[in-house]
């Protein structure tokens, strides 16, 4: 892997940023949300009036696999992660985000940290999750 990294098939970033950043050891990954390739969201469907019907659930899920995929594409997975920070729009979500995390990492998984903020970059957006994995570079021999 090259030190940044942009992953054919998932969202791009919305600014001049790469998905990953490998540093010796370490994998950054940028803060990740449910977007979709096509601009659209996991977890965010809009009724005829144009109101937004939006799940913490179906988001905390696609999030986590964004960064499984992401991770993935530079030689990891979520089992790397040894440290994940959340940002949640609304802190009444966290019981949902908190439910769907124990669904991929439990006592054993990352050091974790959770904060709640003003808003993200799209109004839909619940949730977005940054992440670091300690990935040593494996030699090509192998």
């Amino acid at each position: 892997m090259s030190d940044a990294l942009l992953v054919p098939g998932k969202a791009r970033p919305r600014g001049r940023f790469p998905h990953v950043k490998r540093a010796g050891e370490f994998v950054f990954v940028s803060g990740t949300s449910s977007r979709r390739p096509d601009g659209s969201f996991v977890g965010a469907v809009v009724d005829e009036m144009g109101t937004p019907d939006l799940d913490i659930r179906a988001q905390t899920r696609a999030v986590i696999e964004n960064i499984a995929d992401l991770l993935a594409a530079a030689g990891g997975g979520l089992g790397d992660a040894v440290s994940l920070t959340t940002y949640l729009v609304n802190m009444n979500d966290f019981g949902g985000y908190n439910e769907v995390y124990g669904e991929y990492f439990d006592e054993s998984g990352p050091a974790r940290t959770t904060v709640a903020v003003h808003q993200l970059p799209h109004p839909h957006l619940l949730i977005e999750i940054s992440c670091i994995a300690h990935l040593p570079q494996r030699s090509q021999d192998r």
